[in-house]
C-alpha cells in the first residue's frame, strides 16, 4: 500500500473511518468522503494525528456528479487511483408493508447507485494502475433480512453488479472484491431508517458482542493485498450464507426467529 491512493467513500465514521486508518498506516495517501463535512474534518484530523497524508472531499454518494468531482479533485491532488473502497451505505428497519416506497429508493440510491456512480467514475484510472474496486456488501447480500427489505435489495444488487465487473475485468488487470462483513459494530444501525424515514437513532442489537470495524478493516486490508475475490466474515455471518445457499426453507425459520429477538422487533417470535 506504500504510496498508494485509495478513495474510502463513506468515511467519517464506523467501516469506513477504520479503513481509513488501517490503509493509511500501511502507506497509502487516504482520500476520504462523506455528506457531513463536521464529521469528515474530525476523522481528517484524526489521521492527520496519526501522519497518515489524507484529502477529505465532502461528497454524497447518491449525486452522480458529486463522484464524478471526487474523482477529479483526486486525479487534480495526486494524479492516480490504486483502490475505491465503496464504503458508503445506509441501512433500514420496518416491514416491507409498512414502508414508505421512498425510503428503499433512498437506500438503493446510497448504496446500489453510490457504488455504480464511483465505480463508473474510478473505473478508467483503476484500469491504468491495475488497482482495485472493493465493494462493501453484507450478509443481507446473500441472505434478504425481514425488516430490511430495502438494504437487502441494494446488497444484492452490489453483489451482483460487482460478480459482472470482475468477470468483465477478468484479463484486465483490475481487481475486484467483494466484501460481506457480519454483524460488525457501527452506527449504521443507529442511522438506520425507519417506515416513514425518520431515524432510527438506537441500535436495536448490542453492538459490544460483535466484531469491531478495525478489526473488519484488518481482514479488509488483507483481502486487497491478496487480492481475494469474495470475503465473508465472523462466523455467524460464514454459516448463515452456507446454510442459506443449502437449506433456504429451513433458514427462513431461524432467520425469522433471529431478527424477531431484536429490540423492538416490528414482529415478533413465532
Amino acid at each position: 500500500m506504500k504510496n498508494k491512493v485509495v478513495i474510502i467513500t463513506g468515511a467519517s465514521s464506523g467501516i469506513g473511518k477504520a479503513l481509513a486508518e488501517i490503509f493509511g498506516r500501511a502507506g497509502a495517501k487516504i482520500v476520504i468522503t462523506g455528506r457531513n463535512e463536521t464529521n469528515l474534518q474530525e476523522t481528517s484530523r484524526l489521521l492527520s494525528s496519526q501522519g497518515i497524508e489524507n484529502f477529505p472531499i465532502v461528497a454524497d454518494v447518491s449525486i452522480e456528479k458529486d463522484n464524478q468531482r471526487m474523482v477529479d479533485e483526486t486525479i487534480r491532488k495526486y494524479g492516480q487511483i490504486d483502490v475505491l473502497i465503496n464504503n458508503a451505505g445506509i441501512s433500514m428497519r420496518s416491514l416491507f408493508e409498512d414502508v414508505d416506497l421512498d425510503v428503499i429508493r433512498k437506500v438503493m440510491d446510497i448504496n446500489f447507485y453510490g457504488t455504480v456512480y464511483a465505480t463508473k467514475y474510478c473505473l478508467p484510472y483503476l484500469l491504468k494502475s491495475k488497482g482495485s474496486v472493493v465493494g462493501i456488501s453484507s450478509i443481507a447480500g446473500f441472505r434478504g433480512l425481514p425488516a430490511r427489505a430495502g438494504y437487502s435489495a441494494s446488497k444484492f444488487a452490489v453483489n451482483g453488479f460487482l460478480e459482472v465487473l470482475r468477470t468483465e475485468m477478468l484479463h484486465k488487470g483490475v481487481h475486484v472484491l467483494t466484501a460481506s462483513p457480519g454483524f460488525t459494530a457501527s452506527n449504521i444501525r443507529n442511522t438506520a431508517l425507519t417506515s416513514d424515514g425518520s431515524v432510527q437513532g438506537e441500535s436495536p442489537r448490542e453492538e459490544e458482542k460483535m466484531m469491531s470495524a478495525e478489526e473488519c478493516a484488518e481482514h479488509i486490508l488483507k483481502a486487497v493485498q491478496k487480492r481475494k475475490k469474495y470475503l465473508i466474515l465472523t462466523r455467524q455471518g460464514k454459516l448463515t450464507v452456507f446454510l442459506n445457499k443449502w437449506f433456504p426453507g429451513w433458514m427462513d425459520k431461524i432467520v425469522y426467529n433471529v431478527m424477531a429477538k431484536e429490540k423492538d422487533s416490528p414482529f415478533k417470535k413465532a
